[in-house]
């Protein structure tokens, strides 16, 4: 069953999602589609928003789902999104509002740094059921947001005894392993400048690429002209890999051969299924476990405890925003009035209804320490060959 996120982290920072996620608070035509699934002092969230964002975060595969299962599914995206509303107009409350040529250059620079045609960019307009100015007001929410997480953040102050009380109770590790960059060539439609569309398009782009390599250009830029992988955005960047996790992530024989490598050296184009080729340098290693000096670690001391901070903050901003607010859930009423109903369309079917996998629950959506987690996140899809993320706790590798 798909994993159904709160829809307000879909943009922030992590290039031109185009994630359909619109709450309605923004322009009279997206407030007016449809019935509302609730309001949020007065702007309406409506049914057809709420299917959007479930079909959005389904990807494809809200037909396996259970009735049951979309149930829940449904309340969860509904809960996400009154969060949202909540959080949005808390920021708006607070003077955060961005200007449109905040708007317009986060938008600009996010089509240049992905990689992102115009064509494409309108292409998944359409493909998300929205028109460009509901896409604006979107972002608007987003940068919202995200200048209010930045004013809680900048309450936060850290002192150097609290780092060296952290250091010494929680001595940080540098775990043995290596760093690495990648470039992807994927035969997929992706929108890319220079896209490769089919498996032979890709196979001779990659060859492409390897020479450019091999004369000596720079990897990092070839990445970010080239690779068809969110990474491109941190020229091929996928942070640190714990050598405990080498295995697991590339397979035995891949993570033998990684192994063996120098920093600095590529990998030759590597065919990792459906259309898909890779190259992978590593940009730093470690051969063994160590411990970490204060100077070394501080500043990554410092960046763990502001984010619990940020956590807690946010958490109970969003808990008392969310007592200050009146909120009036249609959804779960009709579930409530209607249990055979479900909230949806069609009724349960005795064999969706039987499934003792189809229990899925909307509480786990509706705690505010969910959302807390999540609103100054950075989504960051990694690669099926590569599942690595570059915000890793671990600093860059030395010999």
């Amino acid at each position: 069953m798909p994993t159904f996120k709160t829809p307000i982290i879909a943009i922030l920072l992590g290039g031109l999602a185009l994630t359909a996620c619109q709450s309605g608070s923004g322009s009279g035509a997206t407030a007016g589609k449809g019935e509302a699934a609730a309001i949020v002092n007065g702007t309406k969230i409506s049914v057809a928003e709420v299917d959007r964002v479930t079909a959005e975060q389904a990807q494809g595969q809200q037909a396996q789902l259970s009735q049951l299962e979309l149930a829940s599914a449904r309340l969860q995206v509904l809960e996400s999104l009154i969060q949202d509303e909540i959080m949005f107009q808390r920021a708006k409350k607070d003077n955060l509002m961005p200007t449109e040529d905040e708007i317009t250059s986060f938008i600009q620079a996010s089509k240049s740094e992905s990689g992102m045609t115009e064509d494409a960019f309108q292409k998944r307009l359409k493909e998300t059921n929205q028109s460009e100015q509901e896409f604006r007001e979107d972002i608007r929410k987003r940068l919202a947001v995200k200048k209010l997480q930045e004013k809680l953040n900048n309450q936060i102050k850290v002192t150097d005894r609290e780092v060296e009380d952290y250091f010494k109770s929680n001595p940080p590790i540098a775990e043995a392993g290596i760093a690495l960059s990648q470039i992807v060539i994927d035969a997929g439609d992706n929108g890319a400048r220079n896209d490769a569309k089919t498996e032979a398009e890709a196979k001779t782009k990659i060859e492409e690429v390897a020479g450019q390599l091999r004369r000596g250009g720079d990897f990092a830029t070839i990445a970010r002209a080239q690779s068809e992988d969110e990474s491109a955005l941190r020229g091929g960047d996928i942070g640190f890999i714990p050598a405990a996790q080498m295995v697991k992530t590339f397979g035995q024989q891949l993570a033998q051969n990684i192994a063996q490598m120098s920093e600095g050296q590529f990998t030759p184009p590597l065919p990792v299924g459906q259309g898909r080729f890779i190259i992978l340098k590593m940009t730093g290693k470690r051969t063994e476990n160590r411990k970490m000096t204060l100077e070394e670690s501080s500043a990554q001391i410092r960046n763990a405890i502001v984010q619990q901070r940020s956590s807690l903050l946010v958490s109970a901003l969003m808990a008392s925003s969310r007592n200050e607010a009146k909120v009036e859930n249609y959804l779960i009423k009709a579930v409530i009035d209607n249990p055979n109903g479900l909230g949806v369309l069609r009724p349960v079917t005795p064999a969706s209804a039987a499934s003792p996998q189809a229990s899925g629950s909307p509480a786990a959506a509706t705690s505010p320490a969910a959302t807390s987690k999540t609103l100054a996140a950075s989504p960051a899809a990694a690669s099926p060959a590569v599942v690595a993320s570059p915000a890793t706790a671990s600093p860059s590798p030395k010999k």
